[in-house]
């Protein structure tokens, strides 16, 4: 039952169904070919078979000469040639091998040299013509000799004893009378060439192919097995290397052949894919270890209050305030589950865009308006450079992206600082600058401000700024969503500056070189 069971996932393998597949068509063409091979070897041994008795014909009717014989009075066949040469000798024993000389009426003549008649012992073995198809056929080559006549040849297979064929090649041969009153009789002759050398080439041929063909299927089969074990093997090592792959060492990698073909690009997809489920895991497991960070500060702070206030609290004063603060943490928790959950579902794709026109001007100068109170009471001046610039956006979510930016560039501005909006059509884009002259980011922070829950570390023994760090995460996405893109250039104590670039509607060339952006700081 185990070998069944191994048989049949042999079987399901691709490696055996490769093998099998180029057996299959390997034995098609082998057998193909032999099957064309001996048809064209069968045609070329009819062909000159054909061409030697039609040689032999020639010959005979060089040497035969049907005369009437003085002694019987009757038409007897004659052989002319010099016994002495043994050209001419073997010629003509050839011609009589197989042979056959008849009157128009079917009747066997006289054979003058051999005294017997005019036919062959293989001949008559073979069968004597009957007389009604002799007087066919001639009446048929004496009627050839009209216009539009059929020829006046005549060829047949015939089988003799031991199974042996021959092929037939007969015609009508005329006597020579030396009487002119007489008129020229029609006899008919027929010549035999066996075919049984030919038949045996032909055989050989059939049985030589029986056994190479078999013998060929094998060995092509077993080097079929050994190539197509070799170009599965990289395909193999994708499987094991597949197998070995878990979160714990998304590190493993299949090196390349530098091959350049199809297996060379499976690896190469296959190391791609691995590099990104490596960088997803990563993301993943960075974002448990804040989100779990983030969490437990507001649970350990609620835990904690509760726990002072039910163990030490004396006064209902004292136990509101432990309330009042839990709510507070409550609050910050509940902040950080709903920015979770926003970002998670712009992150899916279950966020969807309203986009509509809208004009990004009018929108910031609402904006600037609605933060200048908050400016004023940080002591910090709050200016904006508007253009018109119509885009195609989603309201609710521009209005977030930009209350980020300008939050954050009023936190970490100190008194007397400057914060300035300034917005500009720069060819076939919208292009809106948030600039600060706060307190900076240190260059090393740079590449990590829009990761999640990442808080640049405050600077000397200032204490820390409050916050989720999920600010900025969602600018990038907000303006990842609108086909946009954002840069950051910022220096430690001379401000920051966010660059971002939408795209616009139906901006002119006009429109991009109008306007200026002030480059430095207040």
């Amino acid at each position: 039952m185990f070998r069944i069971r191994r048989f049949g996932r042999l079987t399901r393998g691709l490696r055996f169904r490769l093998t099998a597949t180029y057996a299959v068509f390997f034995a098609l063409i082998l057998i193909g070919v032999a099957a064309l091979f001996r048809q064209r070897l069968a045609n070329t041994l009819d062909a000159q078979a054909h061409d030697g008795l039609e040689q032999r014909w020639a010959a005979m009717k060089g040497f035969l000469r049907i005369e009437r014989s003085s002694a019987t009075g009757r038409n007897e066949a004659f052989w002319y040639y010099d016994d002495k040469d043994a050209d001419e000798s073997r010629t003509v024993l050839a011609i009589k091998a197989v042979y056959l000389i008849t009157d128009q009426d079917g009747a066997v003549i006289p054979d003058h040299m051999s005294k017997s008649r005019a036919v062959s012992q293989t001949y008559a073995a073979i069968g004597i013509d009957s007389a009604d198809s002799i007087r066919a056929r001639v009446a048929q080559a004496v009627a050839a000799a009209k216009p539009d006549s059929p020829g006046m040849e005549f060829w047949s297979v015939r089988t003799g004893p031991g199974g042996v064929n021959y092929l037939i090649r007969s015609g009508v041969v005329y006597d020579e009378s030396h009487v002119a009153a007489v008129r020229h009789e029609p006899h008919y002759v027929a010549l035999g060439f066996s075919l049984a050398n030919e038949e045996k080439t032909v055989r050989d041929f059939s049985l030589f192919y029986l056994v190479v063909i078999p013998c060929a299927l094998i060995v092509g089969s077993l080097l079929g097995w050994i190539v197509a074990g070799r170009a599965l093997a990289p395909v193999r090592a994708v499987a094991q290397t597949a197998q070995r792959i878990s979160g714990s060492n998304l590190s493993l990698r299949i090196p390349s052949s530098q091959a350049g073909d199809e297996l060379d690009y499976l690896i190469l997809t296959f190391n791609r894919m691995i590099d990104r489920l490596e960088s997803s895991f990563q993301q993943i497991k960075q974002f448990s270890t804040d989100v779990s960070h983030e969490l437990r500060t507001p649970i350990t702070a609620i835990r904690g209050q509760l726990e002072v206030a039910l163990f030490t609290a004396q006064t209902a004063e004292q136990y509101r305030e432990a309330m009042f603060n839990a709510l507070q943490d409550i609050d910050r928790l509940s902040q950080i589950v709903r920015a979770l959950l926003l970002l998670s579902q712009a992150e899916s794709g279950q966020l969807i865009l309203q986009k509509a026109k809208l004009d990004l001007s009018d929108t910031l100068r609402d904006l600037v308006d609605q933060f200048q109170i908050p400016a004023e009471a940080a002591a910090v001046r709050l200016t904006a450079d508007l253009e018109e610039c119509p885009i195609m956006a989603d309201r609710v979510q521009i209005e977030r992206l930009v209350t980020n930016l300008l939050s954050n560039a009023l936190k970490f501005t100190p008194e007397g600082g400057l914060v300035h909006v300034s917005l500009r059509v720069a060819g076939a884009e919208a292009e809106m600058i948030v600039e600060d002259t706060g307190q900076g980011i240190p260059p090393e922070h740079l590449p990590h401000i829009f990761e999640r829950f990442y808080r640049v570390p405050t600077p000397g023994s200032a204490p820390p700024e409050q916050g989720l760090g999920l600010g900025l995460s969602f600018v990038a996405w907000i303006v990842k969503a609108h086909d946009g893109t954002i840069a950051v250039e910022s220096e430690p104590g001379k401000g920051t500056r966010f660059a971002i670039r939408l795209p616009a509607l139906g901006a002119t060339p006009e429109q991009a070189g109008a306007g200026t952006i002030p480059g430095g700081r207040t």
